[in-house]
């Protein structure tokens, strides 16, 4: 599969009553077999995002889809089109430089945020990105990645 192209988007199933403990369980395996998922995560393009915590400053480590413009990553800030963006995206705020894993690669980026002259080119990156907007009132932030 081409790098630079996002895998197809599937139906995620239904959405696990435990986040906390699914996405523990994600990295857990994510890790474990160099970025390569099972069940109704294999083959889609993840990555685990570690950053700095705005508030604790202890490292704190999400699973992200994302897309990619050339060499950088790019992901939206959607929270599952939750009111409010989420923590990961105020630690950046607070912290920009983070570390990704994309596969078994390990390495840091720095995170910045599309501005609106940019937004419509690397929605494209992200297919799912105009279904979660439609599903909130507020405007998804765009994460662009970009190895330090």
């Amino acid at each position: 599969m081409d790098s630079n192209r996002p895998s197809p988007r599937r139906d995620p199933g239904p959405i696990p009553t435990d986040m906390k403990a699914f996405n523990r369980a994600l990295v857990e395996e994510f890790r474990a077999n160099h970025g390569r998922l099972s069940g109704p995560m294999a083959g889609r393009s993840l990555m685990l995002l570690t950053t700095t915590g705005a508030r604790t400053g202890q490292a704190r480590t999400v699973v992200l889809g994302y897309g990619r413009q050339g060499d950088r990553y790019v992901a939206i800030a959607s929270a599952n089109a939750a009111p409010a963006d989420p923590a990961w995206y105020r630690n950046l705020q607070e912290h920009p430089i983070a570390t990704v894993e994309v596969g078994a690669e390990r390495f840091e980026v720095r995170a910045s945020t599309a501005n609106s002259g940019e937004r419509d080119q690397l929605a494209a990156a992200v297919p799912w990105f105009e279904s979660q907007q439609k599903l909130t009132s507020r405007q998804i932030p765009i994460v662009l990645l970009t190895r330090a």
